[in-house]
């Protein structure tokens, strides 16, 4: 897996916003793909075939017909996603539970369909997670979890089938995107907690999990990105601390006081001696 050229790559979430990216680079590096979306359709030249993800029947039999359609299968990139407001204090909602099954039992279900083919090929599988499957923020509790349940996945994974197929984890940041667009909507944006990155180099770290000689474990897509994934790892109430500093700044400037999904934290921050 160290080049792309020829490679047969199946890219769910095809597309979305980095979908769209990795099924560019992918095509130009002449490697083979099907892309997998809520609705037909192509992505330039790659043919993307609309299923439910998360039907358990549409689902695998997306992945059976890319597979097919490919003759086989030596790459997965589960990039599918959605996100939004969820504050731990609050019962889950249906986003919450559209999530958990987009962000991993989706993820879990492709991924079940698509191993007997990898095995074949000794290919490679890479999950697009995030930075808070490490470091938690708060008020974005389904996401987080979500995010840290396909990593806890993906670890369970590479320990039945590591021996034949390599399994990587990347996990970005934050990128301009829709994902967050549910979340500003609600008046609870991240810009002020987390920086923007550009979003190919998240792509460049997606395709460098999967063609670095050995299948790396978990990938952070920039330098402030690894030394916030080894903080949350290392020092886990130093990190809970910066973070608390950091929203408390945000409440003391009023930036969460139209949120009614805050107001909760809003209350006991203000009322805090």
């Amino acid at each position: 897996m160290t080049t792309l050229t020829g490679r047969r790559v199946i890219v769910t979430g095809a597309a979305g916003t980095f979908g769209r990216l990795l099924c560019e680079r992918l095509t130009a590096a002449d490697a083979r793909v099907v892309g997998l979306d809520l609705r037909d359709g192509a992505v330039g030249e790659v043919p993307v075939l609309g299923a439910d993800l998360t039907d358990p029947e549409a689902g695998p039999a997306a992945v059976a017909a890319a597979v097919e359609r490919l003759g086989g299968l030596d790459l997965l990139i589960n990039n599918a996603g959605v996100g939004g407001p969820a504050p731990a204090e609050l019962p889950p909602d249906t986003a919450v539970h559209r999530q958990l099954e987009v962000n991993l039992l989706a993820a879990w279900r492709t991924t079940a369909a698509a191993i007997d083919a990898l095995e074949t090929s000794r290919g490679r599988i890479v999950f697009v997670a995030s930075r808070m499957a490490f470091m938690a923020l708060p008020l974005a509790a389904g996401y987080g979890v979500s995010k840290r349940a396909v990593t806890a996945y993906a670890d369970a994974l590479r320990l039945e089938v590591g021996t034949h197929i390599g399994v990587s984890v990347v996990h970005p940041s934050m990128v301009a995107s829709p994902i967050h667009d549910a979340s500003s909507a609600a008046g609870l944006s991240l810009d002020g907690v987390s920086r923007y990155e550009p979003l190919e180099g998240v792509v460049d770290a997606i395709l460098g999990a999967a063609t670095a000689r050995k299948a790396p474990r978990d990938v952070a897509t920039t330098r402030r990105g690894r030394i916030e994934i080894a903080l949350a790892r290392h020092c886990p109430g130093l990190a809970d601390r910066l973070v608390r500093r950091t929203v408390a700044g945000r409440i003391r400037a009023g930036d969460l006081d139209r949120s009614p999904l805050a107001a909760g934290m809003v209350r006991r921050h203000r009322a805090a001696p």
